[in-house]
């Protein structure tokens, strides 16, 4: 299925011990839209304190210390100022010319250039010397400042998870809206395909929804959720055949031991949603006869927990009940 398809529309050096005094007005909070020329900047000895020391107490701040006739800060000032961009505010780095303000790199220790000192709290944390590749830039920023998060899949799963609970709560039209987002931007998400489906079903659409299940690739084919959603759709079209609930229960009233009647019974009350008596009446035809249909009633059971799921109240209860008959 398609977007298109979609019915709702390392170490790295010793660590830094040194501590200094500096004086300075506080950094500004910075933001997920912080500008990218307000991630790299230069800062001098004067500004040091607002642009690292407080700027470092709300995210990291790599402060790249560096001269005019330093060739490695040459090679070094292109790579880390892509990787640092890159990062997408993660981090900040301030660059610092020693040769107009020795004091601060002497305070550190600093000795060769060019020098990456990491600030995290208001303190230096970490560094490193020289011109290191890219790779190891990367893997310095993600040990100061953890590890990227794909802001995407955080996002697909908080939409899932919204999605799933309009579902419960019979919002059909933005469950499936969500569903159907995120299938725009993942069009083999198999939760959310088994979520629009489980919207077309409540809404009675059956046909469509066996539809979206179709000619799946086959690894979404293979998918607990697909499955358990398909068989749902089966279970759906064989209760239509069963004939009358009503009649049913008249039947059973009669003769409560008209187990074929009761299994009947059972699976129409399981797709109108009464899981506790269709489970009730499936537990019932156990404790009166295990032998009819070859244990029929056990194995319709074992079916209906495979699409409530392991964790749905009435599986729960059902297991219970279940576990005092066959160890009775």
């Amino acid at each position: 299925m398609s977007g298109n398809d979609n019915p709702y529309s390392g170490s790295y050096g010793s660590q830094m011990t040194a501590t200094a005094s500096y004086g300075g007005a506080p950094a500004a909070t910075p933001t997920a839209t912080t500008p990218v020329a307000d991630l790299i900047k230069e800062t001098t000895t004067a500004n040091f304190a607002r642009d690292v020391i407080e700027a470092s107490r709300h995210q990291p701040v790599l402060v790249d210390f560096w001269a005019p006739w330093c060739g490695p800060c040459k090679q070094l000032t292109p790579v880390i100022e892509k990787v640092v961009t890159e990062a997408q505010g993660r981090v900040r780095l301030v660059k610092m010319n020693i040769d107009d303000h020795p004091s601060i790199a002497g305070q550190l220790g600093i000795q060769s250039i060019p020098a990456v000192i990491a600030f995290v709290g208001g303190r230096p944390a970490d560094g490193f010397m020289g011109a290191v590749p890219e790779s190891q830039i990367r893997d310095f920023i993600d040990k100061v400042a953890g590890p990227a998060v794909d802001d995407q899949a955080a996002e697909i799963e908080a939409a899932l998870t919204e999605a799933k609970s309009l579902l419960e709560q019979g919002d059909l039209q933005n469950a499936a809206g969500l569903f159907g987002a995120v299938l725009q931007a993942e069009p083999e998400n198999a939760v959310a395909l088994a979520g629009l489906a489980n919207c077309l079903i409540t809404a009675g659409d059956l046909e469509q929804a066996r539809e979206m299940l179709t000619d799946l690739p086959e690894a979404l084919a293979k998918d607990a959720g697909i499955i358990a959603v398909l068989k749902k759709l089966d279970q759906i079209e064989e209760a239509r055949k069963l004939g009358d609930p009503n009649a049913l229960e008249q039947v059973l009233a009669a003769n409560p031991d008209d187990h074929e009647s009761r299994i009947k019974l059972a699976k129409i009350r399981n797709v109108e949603g009464d899981r506790e008596t269709a489970a009730d009446h499936l537990l019932r035809v156990m404790k009166r006869d295990r032998t009819f249909q070859d244990d029929g009633a056990r194995r319709e059971l074992l079916q209906f927990f495979d699409i409530w799921g392991p964790m749905d109240p009435a599986t729960l209860s059902a297991r219970r009940k279940l576990s005092s008959i066959l160890f009775s």
